[in-house]
C-alpha cells in the first residue's frame, strides 16, 4: 500500500502553478470585471490571491464561481509545439542582421519578422521586439551571439518560444511559451552569451491576434475600395 501511494500521480489540483496557468486566472477575473460580476474591490483582492497561490488548486478557488472557468476548463492548456525545423528548411543567410559593436541596435514596431533573423553585440546592446512585428511565416529561427553585451527579445505572449544555447561566464535565458493555437508562430532563439547576456520573453499584454485582425482589416478595407471602383 505504501508503495502505491508513492508511485500515484499527483492530482492536478496540487501541481505547482505556471505563469500560464496564474495569467489564465488573471484573464477570467478581468472578464468577470468587464462583465460585472465582480466590483472592483473583489477583482482587486482575488489579482492579489492569484499573484501568492501556489499550486493549481488554489489558484481555482478565486473562479470556481464565475462561469468562465468552466467554459475553458476543457480546453488543453497548449497544443505541442510544432517540431523544429529540418536542416536545411530554414535559409541558413538571415533575412536581417541587427548588429551593435560599441553601440546599441534595435529592430521595434511594425515589420516583417521574416524566417531568420541574426542578433550580435559586441560591448553593445541589441533590442528585438516582435511584439508587433507581421509574422508571415510559422517559424522564425532567431541567432543571437553577445560577447560583453546584452541582446533582449521580447514576443507576444501568445505564440510559441524556444531556445537553444549556453552562457561562458554569461545569462543565456528563454523563458519557454506554449500557445493554446497550434497554428501560432513558434519562434526559435540560439545562440551564446560570452561574459554577456541574451534574454527572450514574452511581452505581457501584447497579442499577435490583434496585430494580424487589424492588418486583416486593412486589407479587407483596400480590396471594398477596389472593388467599388
Amino acid at each position: 500500500m505504501d508503495l502505491q501511494k508513492q508511485t500515484a500521480p499527483t492530482p492536478a489540483t496540487d501541481l505547482r502553478a505556471s505563469d500560464a496557468d496564474r495569467d489564465r486566472v488573471a484573464d477570467i477575473l478581468r472578464e468577470a470585471l468587464a462583465e460585472g460580476r465582480l466590483t472592483a474591490d473583489e477583482h482587486a483582492e482575488r489579482v492579489d490571491g492569484v499573484l501568492h497561490a501556489k499550486t493549481v488548486g488554489e489558484l481555482e478557488v478565486f473562479i470556481r464561481d464565475l462561469p468562465g472557468a468552466h467554459q475553458r476548463a476543457a480546453a488543453p492548456a497548449y497544443t505541442p509545439v510544432p517540431p523544429r525545423p529540418d536542416p536545411g528548411a530554414i535559409p541558413a543567410e538571415a533575412d536581417a542582421n541587427v548588429v551593435a559593436v560599441f553601440s546599441s541596435a534595435m529592430r521595434r514596431g511594425r515589420w516583417r519578422a521574416g524566417r531568420r533573423l541574426h542578433a550580435y553585440a559586441v560591448f553593445g546592446s541589441v533590442e528585438i521586439d516582435l511584439s508587433e512585428a507581421i509574422f508571415e511565416y510559422q517559424q522564425v529561427v532567431i541567432k543571437a551571439v553577445s560577447v560583453f553585451g546584452d541582446v533582449q527579445i521580447r514576443v507576444p505572449e501568445n505564440i510559441s518560444l524556444r531556445g537553444t544555447g549556453g552562457g561562458v561566464l554569461g545569462n543565456f535565458e528563454v523563458s519557454p511559451l506554449d500557445s493554446v493555437d497550434s497554428a501560432a508562430p513558434v519562434v526559435y532563439v540560439d545562440g551564446w552569451a560570452v561574459l554577456g547576456n541574451v534574454e527572450a520573453r514574452p511581452k505581457r499584454g501584447k497579442l499577435v491576434a490583434d496585430i494580424l485582425e487589424r492588418v486583416q482589416d486593412k486589407v479587407d478595407r483596400k480590396l471594398r475600395k477596389h472593388l467599388g471602383h
